[in-house]
């Protein structure tokens, strides 16, 4: 019992010393001795003598004084946490892969306001839209509230309610790419935001140019009766208005949407929306999708990956009551209560539930309606559909990259609505009830529209990864051919050291710019990249541990340590690697640590100059690239800051940790201690 409790005391003197370690490193002495107060016994402890005070090894001395220095500590766990991200972060990025891209969602500012409804519009909701990185809702009293990123300056986009609108009762609202259409309870219809492509209004550049429509002019001097509108929607850069006798009124950029004119002057239209190219609508005399395109979505199917039928035999007499649509495809919601799937779908599309289905098969990810459940409303994100169903259920699914396709269990669901890459729902009273989907980018996002804060940690571990390998690899060649020299001396010596004197003499940028100019002619993998990265970094780097390893030789083979292992017939190889190494090793590792820092350095430069990992796989030096326009640079800081910053940063925290152990290991340098 007694070592038992020997044990106990000395596991929790080392816990509490541990404590108080790191009160006193991170907090001060202040606190150390408010929460660690010493006792009587304590002092008396402390008093005794111990062996450890007489006798301190070089590793421990260094240990302690490592650990007085809170700039190396803090420095110390910043690289180890950047490690841990870097190699495990991705494990919690299910989603990421490296060639995602989204264009309406480029060159976003940081903002996690993406499904942040006010709070005002929270219990007084009457719509909301939404098709790129903005949303905008309108309330039951005709207030317009625009959130998530309302304003990007280097498009020219601006999509805050203008201060002569705000005191003007809406009727109706929607959102397109960079612009928003409002139709007021008068009837006139309101836009503001980008009007590049006549998006609103009757511009100059909307009059005089043939790839854009412009407004109608009965529309732009009279506005519309609103009584009569059965909706109003918006595409990427375009504007339609259906009128319920079937009329249309659209306008905007004919470019994006080559198909427009067909819609022109048509008057039996009974609904209408926009893919990310074509206007697509549903015509009351032939119950199908018109586009004026020939055979464009005459084909029909009920879940995603199902069987295809031609669309009037998918039909068989049913009527299409309503259509919406995503950037490629088209969801139909029958008379009966069933949903048509029609177009292109994206590779994680999930299977939408089947009507009157108990159970589905296995591996289905999305639940089956109960045998009299029926949808009764269906709404388009850019890439998903959300549908409610006569109990009041909701279902999500299509593209899920931002999670926008898995809906919670909900109940009192009256009213639904999705964003781009948002669905919200609403009950009866028009209060919120919930959201889910796409909340933003912490980091902002690229010029193709990908995650920077996610890009960062995927790029990091190539960096980090070729940085250590690199100097690794580099001190087993320069420590070991530098030990031989340096304890062999004569011919072995010479001979080494000139051929680390040529690899040293070798002009670095020229040879980079050089490999760049061979490699962009070359078709490799990013494996055969990476792998030909370490190698430069081995040979521009091994010489400089090899003459750092010769010159400690040189000073400890004098030693009498080493004279009695000579005496005692101890093999020279053993007395190089066994006895003198072991004793140098300290001035390597701070070597290693610098060199770690220049080789992360080298291989950003590697990168930025084009001979490295190319995109789409990310690396701190490519990202750089990315962002190294003039664009870039001024108006799309968060492009290169949080990049660079943190390649800085964590070349800082390691350079610390290196003059930090260099310090330490110096009994010269120990009067500041």
């Amino acid at each position: 019992m007694a070592k038992k409790d020997q044990k106990k005391r000395k596991s929790e003197n080392i816990f509490r010393k541990l404590a108080r370690w790191f009160v006193r490193v991170f907090m001060g002495l202040k606190y150390e001795e408010k929460w660690f107060p010493r006792n009587a016994s304590a002092e008396e402890e402390d008093k005794k003598p111990d062996d450890s005070e007489f006798i301190v090894s070089p590793a421990r001395q260094a240990f302690q004084g490592y650990l007085e220095r809170k700039f190396a500590v803090v420095a110390f766990f910043v690289v180890v946490f950047m490690f841990l991200t870097v190699f495990i972060g991705p494990l919690f990025m299910p989603k990421y892969y490296d060639a995602y891209t989204e264009v309406t969602l480029k060159n976003l500012p940081p903002n996690l306001t993406m499904m942040s409804v006010p709070s005002e519009l929270k219990n007084d909701i009457k719509m909301i839209d939404s098709y790129g990185p903005f949303s905008v809702g309108l309330s039951n009293a005709g207030k317009v509230y625009v959130w998530g990123c309302t304003e990007l300056g280097a498009s020219g986009m601006n999509v805050k309610v203008p201060a002569e609108y705000r005191d003007i009762k809406m009727a109706m609202v929607a959102a397109g790419v960079d612009h928003i259409i409002a139709i007021g309870e008068d009837g006139k219809i309101y836009g503001w935001g980008s009007d590049r492509f006549g998006q609103y209004g009757r511009s100059q550049n909307s009059i005089e140019s043939s790839t854009i429509e412009a407004m109608p002019e009965e529309l732009y001097e009279n506005g519309v009766d609103l009584a009569h509108v059965k909706k109003l929607t918006c595409g990427y850069q375009a504007t339609a208005i259906l009128m319920d006798d079937g009329r249309i009124y659209i306008w905007g950029n004919k470019q994006t949407y080559s198909n427009m004119e067909n819609f022109i002057g048509k008057e039996d239209i009974a609904d209408v929306d926009f893919t990310l190219n074509y206007v697509v609508g549903i015509t009351n005399k032939r119950n199908g999708i018109y586009t004026g395109t020939r055979g464009l979505y005459d084909m029909a199917r009920t879940k995603i990956g199902g069987k295809t039928q031609k669309m009037f035999e998918f039909l068989n007499g049913r009527k299409i009551e309503e259509i919406t649509a995503t950037t490629a495809s088209i969801c139909l919601l029958l008379d009966d209560g069933t949903i048509a799937l029609t177009g292109d779908f994206p590779a994680d599309s999930i299977e939408v539930p089947d009507l009157a289905v108990s159970s589905l098969p296995e591996g289905a990810k999305a639940p089956g309606l109960e045998e009299d459940e029926r949808f009764v409303d269906i709404k388009a994100g850019n890439y998903h559909f959300t549908a409610l169903t006569n109990h009041g259920n909701v279902y999500s699914f299509g593209g899920d990259h931002y999670y926008q396709a898995e809906a919670p269990i909900l109940d009192n669901v009256a009213k639904i609505y999705t964003g781009a890459f948002q669905s919200y729902a609403v009950d009866a009273n028009g209060d919120y009830i919930d959201a889910w989907g796409f909340k933003g980018f912490p980091l902002g996002s690229d010029d193709v529209g990908a995650n920077i804060f996610e890009r960062i940690i995927a790029g990091g571990r190539i960096t980090m990864t070729v940085g250590a390998v690199a100097v690794i690899i580099e001190i087993l060649i320069g420590v070991s051919l530098g030990c031989i020299s340096g304890y062999y001396g004569g011919w072995v010596d010479i001979l080494i050291m000139r051929i680390a004197e040529v690899f040293s003499s070798l002009p670095t940028i020229p040879i980079m710019l050089i490999l760049t100019s061979l490699i962009a002619q070359m078709s490799l993998t990013t494996n055969q990249r990476l792998f030909l990265i370490m190698v430069v970094l081995e040979i521009l780097g091994w010489p400089g541990f090899a003459n750092i390893t010769r010159a400690q030789i040189l000073v400890a083979r004098e030693s009498e340590y080493v004279t009695a292992a000579q005496a005692m017939g101890v093999k020279e190889g053993r007395i190089a690697f066994k006895h003198i190494l072991p004793n140098i090793i300290t001035v390597i590792l701070v070597s290693m640590t610098l060199s770690f820092a220049a080789a992360m350095q080298t291989e950003t430069g590697l990168s930025f100059l084009g001979f490295g990992v190319n995109y789409p796989q990310p690396s701190w030096g490519n990202m750089l690239t990315k962002a190294s326009n003039a664009t870039a640079a001024k108006n799309f800081w968060w492009q290169w800051v949080f990049t660079s910053g943190i390649l800085i940063f964590v070349g800082v925290c390691i350079n610390t940790i290196g003059d930090t152990i260099r310090d330490v290991m110096d009994p010269k340098s120990s009067s500041d201690r």
